[in-house]
C-alpha cells in the first residue's frame, strides 16, 4: 500500500466512525496512525487490521471524563503542584507553574479514566492517591482503596501505576528501577490539548468575567476586541480517553527485544518489549549493520538508557488479560 493510499484509508475510515466515538475526524487520524506507528495495528493486514483494532480495542477502551470529573483532577493537581519537582524527568528543562500544572492534571485524568473504566466495565470502585504530599510517594500505587461488587471497601492486593500520555505517545516508558515498584503498569491516552487548561478557565467563565472583563476595564481592550480574543479561545468538551494497555512486572522478557525498520541510511526502532540497558541501541546498530544511532520511532531517543520500554502494540490488552492479570488479583 502505498504512502498515499494509506492517507486515503485512514481518512475515509476516521470520517465514517469519529461521530461515534465523538472525536474530531482530523484528531482520530493521528489517533490511527500512531496506533499503526506503535504497533497497534497491522501494517500488513490493512485494511482488515484497522477494522479489529478499532472494533475490538480502541472504541471499547474509551472512556469520557466531563466537566466535574476534570474539575476535581484539576483541583487535586492544584493541592499538590508546590510539593512537586518542577523539572521534567531526566532532564534540566524548568516548567512553570502553568505548564506543571498542565502536565499534573493530564496526569491525574490518565488515573481518573483508569478508575472510570473499572467501573463502567467491571463494576469496581477505586479511590485515587491524591492526597497533598510528596508525589513520589504515591506513584507505585495510584490506586489507594478498591471495593468490588458485593465487597467491602479496602486496599488493592496489586500496587498499579498509571502512566499518562497526550494521544501521539507511542511508547511506554519507565526509567531505572521504577518497573519493579509496581505489580502492573497501565498506559492511558488522553485527548487534551496543551491549551486544555485555557479551555476549562473558559468555560466556567474566568475569561470572560475576570481577565478580558479587566482588559476593558483598564483600557487595554474594548468590547469588540474582548469579544474576539473570547471567541479565540479553545471551547471545553468532555475529555475522551483510551485506556491502551498494560504489562505486569512479573513476565520474563528476552534481551533485546526489539523490531523496526530500515530506511535509505538508517534503521528506525518501531518496537520494544522489556528491559533495555545502556549500550542496547548500539547493539540494534551493529546488529543491523547501518551507521548512525538508530532513532527511536516518533520520539528519536529517550533521556535515559536504563529501565524497561514497550511500544503500545507490545502492551496487553484483551478481556482476559485484564480479567486475569488485574481484575481477579486486585
Amino acid at each position: 500500500m502505498t504512502k498515499g493510499q494509506l492517507e486515503e484509508l485512514i481518512n475515509d475510515f476516521a470520517g465514517k466512525a469519529a461521530a461515534e466515538v465523538k472525536i474530531p475526524a482530523a484528531t482520530l487520524c493521528r489517533i490511527i496512525q500512531k496506533a499503526l506507528d506503535g504497533g497497534e495495528i497491522d501494517a500488513e493486514s490493512l485494511p482488515s487490521s484497522l477494522e479489529q483494532w478499532y472494533k475490538s480495542r480502541f472504541s471499547q477502551r474509551l472512556v469520557y471524563i466531563d466537566e466535574d470529573g476534570y474539575a476535581k483532577m484539576c483541583i487535586d493537581a492544584l493541592k499538590i503542584l508546590n510539593t512537586t519537582a518542577a523539572s521534567d524527568y531526566g532532564s534540566s528543562r524548568q516548567r512553570d507553574l502553568g505548564q506543571l500544572w498542565g502536565d499534573m492534571t493530564r496526569g491525574y485524568l490518565a488515573e481518573f479514566a483508569l478508575a472510570k473504566f473499572l467501573k463502567q466495565k467491571w463494576n469496581i470502585d477505586v479511590e485515587l492517591g491524591h492526597e497533598i504530599g510528596e508525589l513520589a510517594d504515591y506513584l507505585p500505587a495510584d490506586i489507594h482503596t478498591v471495593q468490588k461488587s458485593g465487597e467491602q471497601k479496602r486496599p488493592p492486593n496489586l500496587k498499579i501505576g498509571i502512566k499518562g500520555s497526550k494521544w501521539n505517545g507511542i511508547w511506554l516508558d519507565i526509567p531505572g528501577a521504577q518497573f519493579h515498584h509496581s505489580d502492573v503498569h497501565i498506559f492511558v491516552k488522553v485527548g487534551t490539548s496543551r491549551d486544555h487548561l485555557f479551555a476549562y478557565f473558559k468555560h466556567i467563565s474566568v475569561f470572560k468575567d475576570k481577565i478580558l472583563k479587566k482588559g476593558v476595564e483598564v483600557g487595554s481592550l474594548d468590547q469588540q476586541e474582548a469579544q474576539s480574543l473570547y471567541d479565540q479561545l479553545p471551547t471545553f468538551e468532555p475529555v475522551p480517553a483510551y485506556i491502551t494497555g498494560f504489562v505486569p512486572s512479573n513476565l520474563e522478557f528476552k534481551d533485546l527485544d526489539y523490531r523496526g525498520y530500515k530506511g535509505r541510511t538508517r534503521f528506525t526502532i518501531s518496537g520494544w518489549n522489556g528491559r533495555i540497558r545502556p549500550g542496547d541501541v548500539e547493539l540494534v546498530r551493529e546488529k543491523e549493520g547501518v551507521s548512525g544511532t538508530p532513532p527511536f520511532e516518533g520520539i528519536g531517543k529517550f533521556s535515559h538508557e536504563n529501565g524497561y520500554l514497550f511500544n503500545t502494540g507490545s502492551l496487553l490488552w484483551k478481556d482476559e488479560d485484564w480479567q486475569s492479570r488485574i481484575i481477579d488479583r486486585l
